[in-house]
């Protein structure tokens, strides 16, 4: 049998020359497994290997896609030294005849000059973040209550889990029934389930134009037709979800109007009664992302507006951490067995010790010291995008955790993308938020979306610093 690490290296070849580009997602475990005639233990292993050496990354429910970061184009058949620098001559096709060049991504200290930074993950963490947390699990680790919390949670949830999550949802002029609350393992879980319950497959799905990536995976998975929506300085224009109706009629509308990522636009009051207006006229549910809407203050949902309509996710990933997190939907009456259903038969229910753990959080105030906390943390980002990107076109809103940066002229996304891997520094290219090619997305071949929210702020600021060099360079 092949060497897994022989088949690894075969991929490594592939990224290096650019046969598989940064953001392309690599076939299933399974499919390479029967296309390359091995074992599925093996097709584990050769992906493993290709995350160990920084090529690609997994992510849970969507797959392994390549890496925006440079890539060795030496084999790799042993065990490199434990903090060893990692080489690479990205310029010659041949790795045994040129010398080595030490990449950016080295081992060791974060802080360190050339250490990586990650701005394509975006999980925000608080100072002492660990420190909050841990009290409310402590209770939770005794035999007696740790059996309890880890029996199977129903998508219902608890009386006290919906009090506590309609209190944490609740926001100026909304407050949702706690009765109409159902939880998923995660925002991304309550997203499928709604659009799971909503469309059937071959249904068409209204969008914005640029949209969160994940939502076009959901979409594939679920063999729903996402259509792109035409937007403006305010987010999804209501005349544009018409227009698409009655081109081919909508099953639904996904939309996020708060912080809309990757553009940071929010939609006014105004906006969103008048997309309310439209959904109702054309008798559509929308499924409304507010995942991000923490960091804003003060300003109601659309459910607000057409609670009959509009299913409301959420979830904790953002506010607390990705790690041990949950999903809410807050449905329209009589909404909760459909999608109720779709949750349990996507497995995408919450666990019982996440949804416990979660509740004490609320309770006791971790978490709204965390949502503080962040607030205050994305205010104090978006000035250093301020401060060092100030010579560019860059929209960001100042609660928000990302920046959509319009690169000079004749910069491109995936040059620019390319080039700032190069560099140790990862970023998503605008086309990764395109819907289609002929969405009439114009320049979003010249974008960038910058995750703010994951690397320490002195990461932060040497990345800023040297993506802006770059920029003014030119390719």
């Amino acid at each position: 049998m092949e060497d897994y690490r022989r088949l690894a290296d075969r991929i490594a070849d592939d990224i290096v020359a650019g046969r598989l580009r940064p953001g392309e997602r690599l076939p299933t475990q399974r499919a390479f497994a029967r296309r390359t005639g091995i074992a599925g233990s093996t097709a584990g292993r050769v992906y493993g290997e290709l995350v160990r050496r920084g090529l690609v990354v997994g992510e849970v429910g969507r797959g392994t896609f390549v890496r925006a970061a440079p890539v060795p184009s030496g084999r790799a058949l042993a065990e490199p030294a434990t903090g060893a620098p990692r080489t690479t001559n990205p310029t010659s096709p041949d790795p045994t005849t040129a010398g080595p060049v030490t990449t950016a991504w080295a081992d060791g200290d974060p802080d360190h000059p050339s250490a990586p930074v990650n701005m394509e993950l975006n999980y925000p963490s608080a100072p002492g973040q660990s420190e909050l947390l841990a009290p409310a699990l402590a209770p939770l680790l005794r035999p007696d209550l740790l059996t309890e919390v880890l029996r199977p949670a129903s998508v219902t949830g608890t009386a006290p889990a919906r009090a506590a999550a309609a209190a944490l949802l609740a926001t100026a002029g909304w407050r949702p029934d706690p009765s109409r609350l159902l939880f998923a393992g995660n925002a991304r879980q309550a997203i499928a389930g709604a659009l799971a319950s909503l469309v059937r497959p071959g249904g068409r799905v209204g969008v914005e134009a640029l949209t969160y990536p994940l939502v076009k995976e959901i979409a594939e998975r679920l063999g729903i037709v996402l259509v792109p929506l035409a937007m403006d300085e305010e987010g999804l224009l209501p005349d544009a979800v018409a227009t698409a109706h009655r081109s081919a009629p909508l099953s639904a509308v996904y939309v996020q109007p708060t912080l809309h990522n990757p553009t940071s636009v929010t939609a006014g009051h105004r906006r969103r009664s008048e997309l309310a207006t439209v959904v109702r006229q054309l008798d559509l549910p929308v499924v409304e992302d507010r995942i991000w809407s923490f960091l804003y203050q003060d300003l109601a949902p659309l459910a607000a507006h057409a609670p009959e309509r509009v299913l409301v996710v959420d979830g904790l990933s953002k506010r607390v951490a990705p790690g041990l997190t949950v999903g809410f939907l807050v449905v329209p009456e009589g909404r909760a067995g459909a999608v109720g259903a779709a949750l349990r038969s996507g497995g995408w229910a919450a666990g019982g010790f996440a949804l416990e753990a979660a509740v004490r959080w609320i309770a006791d105030g971790t978490v709204g010291r965390l949502v503080t906390a962040k607030r205050a943390d994305a205010a104090r980002r978006q000035g250093l995008v301020a401060e060092h990107l100030a010579d560019f076109t860059v929209h960001a809103d100042p609660h928000a955790y990302f920046a959509w940066w319009e690169l000079p002229k004749p910069w491109r996304a995936d040059t620019f993308t390319a080039a700032a891997a190069a560099r140790g520094i990862a970023v998503t290219p605008g086309p990764a938020f395109v819907v289609s090619p002929a969405s009439g997305t114009g320049s979003v071949a010249d974008c960038v979306r910058l995750g703010l929210a994951s690397a320490a702020p002195r990461q932060l600021e040497r990345a800023l610093r040297t993506l802006a060099g770059l920029a003014r360079s030119g390719p």
